[in-house]
């Protein structure tokens, strides 16, 4: 079977890698006044910041119009792609990913298969490339699907952002009630909620510094305690706080010398969820570890 990929900006696909494994990434809108930018191709977390500083209003963004989806769709399927598998952004943070599934209901013609990711960043990324490899090795869709599920059960992550103001204004953090009156003056330790995928604060602390160290102690010590620490792969995100990032990274490294770690930063799109001066750490199982060859 002939199976196409779709995924968004915020995975971290870079174009080499969307060529090598015939993926399509969708650039998410990202919207600053009347102007709509597009995530990856004419707005970067850089260029988002030094608008914000210029006085550019609070910025928002949006979903790929289910116009453009639906003609996507279609321009696959008269390519000879038989099935398709779309990875979009949680739908803990976007409505992307419903509207997917109420394309895939509305046009069953398209054989469309949306699948929740239940994050976004590199981690979906893995997992977007992950389905790649199975796809080049001959699985059907539904048994690429619950082999997703087994590698999404791996992942596991921690935020720490400077200030709150942006996941509370974009609606974006589910508990933002617990932080009213407070927001200048704690750190608060974020994470994804298990059962629907929206961000939580579970932990608060007074300075950037201390927010920072925890967030290491606390994934330190749980890949210790995973069953797979042998074959976890590690990620460390920032937006403008690169000195910061490649200390954690280091730290880690130095924590677990033979494990993957790599560096990214956010899109303009988390980038707009988090704001500037955030940091992101991610775990998972390391796809590059595993065998997707056809049972």
């Amino acid at each position: 079977m002939k199976i196409a990929l779709i995924t968004d900006s915020t995975s971290d696909i870079s174009p080499e890698e969307a060529k090598a494994n015939d993926i399509t990434v969708v650039p998410i809108p990202v919207i600053i006044g009347d102007k709509q930018y597009m995530d990856g191709i004419d707005i970067t977390a850089e260029k988002l910041f030094e608008l914000e500083r210029d006085g550019a209003p609070f910025p928002k963004t949006s979903q790929p119009s289910p116009g453009t989806m639906l003609e996507l769709c279609q321009k696959l399927k008269d390519e000879g792609y038989e099935a398709i598998i779309a990875i979009p952004l949680t739908s803990g943070i976007s409505g992307f990913y419903n509207s997917l599934v109420n394309l895939a209901h509305t046009h069953p013609e398209f054989n469309l298969y949306p699948y929740d990711p239940a994050m976004t960043v590199r981690s979906m990324g893995n997992l977007v490339l992950a389905a790649a490899k199975m796809i080049k090795n001959g699985w059907e869709p539904k048994e690429i699907l619950a082999k997703l599920d087994e590698i999404r059960d791996t992942i596991d992550v921690l935020f720490v952002v400077d200030d709150l103001n942006n996941l509370v204004r974009g609606g974006r953090l589910s508990n933002a009630s617990a932080f009213i009156g407070t927001m200048l003056q704690i750190k608060p330790l974020l994470t994804f909620k298990k059962d629907d995928y929206q961000i939580v604060s579970f932990d608060k602390v007074r300075s950037m510094k201390r927010a920072v160290k925890k967030a290491e102690n606390i994934t330190i010590e749980r890949i210790n305690n995973s069953p797979i620490k042998d074959n976890i792969a590690l990620t460390v995100y920032n937006s403008n706080y690169l000195e910061q990032a490649t200390k954690v990274k280091d730290d880690f490294q130095a924590a677990f010398p033979n494990m993957t770690i790599k560096m990214f930063n956010f899109s303009s799109v988390i980038a707009t969820y988090l704001g500037e001066k955030s940091l992101g750490i991610t775990w998972m199982a390391d796809i590059d570890k595993m065998d997707f060859s056809k049972k």
